[in-house]
């Protein structure tokens, strides 16, 4: 299964935005929603395709209330999200999955909610410790490089 994951705006109640209008609703009507962080809406798919899918037909809400929408392949890694540019890329075919783990966007957890992203690049196969803030965990996503340097 690939679990696709909603990230609100901070200033935006994501499940209210998403369920009060209709075409969203629809979209998300046959998924068994979860919340893995505040203000986040996950749900399972069946492939990186599918992920991809649902996150195009979800795009006119994405760009208005989403702050990240992330992809976790389990093909790619069992731990490590995906970028939806980067899921997309991956669908395609244009990105080998063997070659997605060195760029990377890094969230902090703190109180169930994630909060200020760093930009990594693995050194020596390992993750530099996430320091912008005190945090109960992080949450690794892999990136594309027009992501990683724009």
């Amino acid at each position: 299964m690939t679990r696709v994951c909603l990230v609100g705006k901070p200033d935006v109640n994501l499940r209210y935005e998403l369920f009060s209008r209709e075409t969203s609703r629809r979209a998300l009507s046959t998924y068994d929603l979860g919340e893995p962080f505040e203000n986040a809406i996950a749900a399972d798919t069946v492939s990186v395709g599918a992920a991809v899918s649902l996150l195009n037909d979800l795009n006119w809400y994405l760009v208005r209330f989403v702050d990240a929408a992330l992809v976790l392949e389990p093909s790619v890694s069992d731990e490590e999200w995906l970028s939806r540019p980067l899921a997309r890329a991956v669908r395609d075919g244009s990105v080998d999955p063997a070659e997605t783990d060195d760029l990377l966007k890094v969230y902090g957890v703190a109180d169930g909610r994630l909060v200020e992203p760093m930009f990594l690049t693995r050194v020596d196969g390992e993750i530099p410790t996430y320091d912008l803030r005190e945090v109960d965990d992080t949450v690794v996503v892999r990136v594309t490089e027009s992501e990683f340097s724009g």
